[in-house]
């Protein structure tokens, strides 16, 4: 096993203009907020009334640099997302810090769709460290296949607490050598591993170790050196154009002449649009052609991927809330019955015939659960046949739609592919889908 890096050479080429979005996950207690703790701490992003107000018994509780609801305090545990903002010279980050108890597992989910990285923290002190053939948590599995089920573009493996341990590179090879196995498995792909002590900032924002020379045996990168060379998810631009209409407006006069047509606002989900196109509504199948594409400021300005736009038509056409706008050609059919996969998130489980709301960009429908395939076992990583998938399982589901969704495989469109079900009575979010 080598003690540097995955780095791919893409990796190190990659923009890193734009701020990257990261989650700290892992199981309970892996030292997930003390980390993020450790990054502000060290990039002085935070202020001194700030960390005086995090003392405790004369040390100073990184953990509670975002552990900042008073349930999460009193236990000394992550319940929700925190988010956090932080920037060194090369970029600007935006951290969320994921719950690691499994009942928490949705709101991990819920971090991890809109991520660029996942940094996955390992607990060195729980594992049975000497053994070549430990094996790892299975919250640490659970995350790592949800982190590579929402298709995070790169996951890291922080190996923390390693100053706690009689042998720190024993300790690093063997639980570098678990992940690595598990990883094969699973079929994810390591972007990179790095020993660290978050608590003692080692590895962490530099790799001089209070001294410690080649901690480990590793000669690699610090984490932050690491995350700085990362690449943002890159919009999907290769797909063809479909845009969920998110608000309808009567335009006014606004120096802009749109013959007094309707303008249709929300964010360019796929490929591109531009004055010309030809696009068709779904569902109701009409056609028109692009006459204007607007900036958020009402300026005329083509728009790909990832952005925001206003889109003005040549003729009238009925067009809501919830509908898509689609390329005439290219563009996916209308599906009624999905495959799917489904990580469950709600406390009752799921099971054939229940009624779910399913929203998919701004369109909500009615959806029954036809059939549960199988569910997946997060330790072997076996499809076990299964007739429900209890809380925070993961597993092949059959959906049936009461109208079509234009749908695209999650591994094909990030957007397209993922739906969410949302409970009928409790109106609690259930379910991330992805489309198979």
């Amino acid at each position: 096993m080598s003690n540097t890096p995955h780095f791919s050479a893409t990796s190190l080429e990659s923009n890193t203009q734009t701020a990257l979005r990261f989650i700290t996950c892992g199981s309970v207690d892996d030292g997930k907020s003390t980390l993020i703790g450790r990054l502000l701490v060290d990039t002085k992003a935070v202020l001194q009334d700030h960390l005086a107000g995090v003392q405790r018994s004369g040390e100073t509780d990184l953990a509670l640099l975002t552990d900042g609801l008073s349930a999460e305090r009193e236990q000394g545990i992550t319940i929700d997302v925190a988010y956090r903002y932080f920037n060194t010279e090369a970029r600007k980050f935006i951290i969320g810090d994921a719950p690691g108890h499994e009942q928490y597992t949705r709101n991990m989910v819920t971090a991890a769709s809109s991520a660029d990285a996942a940094v996955v923290l390992v607990d060195a002190i729980k594992l049975d460290w000497a053994n070549p053939d430990l094996q790892l948590l299975p919250q640490t599995r659970r995350h790592s296949l949800l982190v590579n089920l929402l298709r995070v573009p790169s996951v890291v493996f922080a190996i923390n607490k390693l100053d706690a341990v009689a042998d720190a590179a024993v300790a690093y090879k063997n639980i570098a050598g678990a992940l690595e196995k598990f990883a094969k498995e699973a079929g994810i792909t390591i972007t990179a591993m790095v020993p660290i002590s978050a608590l003692k900032g080692w590895n962490v924002v530099d790799t001089e170790n209070n001294g410690q020379g080649d901690w480990c045996g590793y000669t690699g990168p610090s984490l932050l050196s690491i995350l700085e060379t990362l690449p943002v998810t890159p919009a999907e631009t290769d797909v063809a154009f479909s845009f969920p209409v998110q608000w309808v407006e009567k335009f006014h006069d606004s120096g802009v002449t749109t013959q007094g047509r309707r303008v249709f606002w929300g964010r360019v989900a796929t490929g591109s649009i531009e004055p010309g196109q030809k696009i068709k509504v779904f569902p109701s199948g009409q056609t028109a052609v692009v006459s204007q594409v607007l900036s958020a400021t009402r300026q005329p300005q083509n728009k790909a991927a990832g952005h925001s736009a206003g889109i003005v038509l040549d003729r009238e056409v009925d067009v809501s809330r919830g509908d898509w706008l689609l390329a005439s050609e290219g563009s996916p059919e209308g599906q009624r019955q999905l495959n799917t996969t489904v990580a469950w998130m709600d406390d009752e489980p799921l099971v054939a015939g229940r009624l779910y709301w399913a929203l998919h960009g701004h369109r909500w429908v009615k959806v029954k659960v036809q059939r549960v395939v199988h569910r997946l076992d997060v330790n072997t990583l076996a499809e076990e046949e299964a007739t429900e998938l209890a809380p925070n399982a993961i597993g092949h589901v059959i959906l049936a739609l009461q109208e079509p969704l234009v749908t695209l495989p999650f591994a094909q469109s990030r957007i397209l592919g993922a739906l969410v079900l949302v409970d009928t009575a409790t109106h609690k979010t259930s379910g991330a889908v992805l489309v198979n």
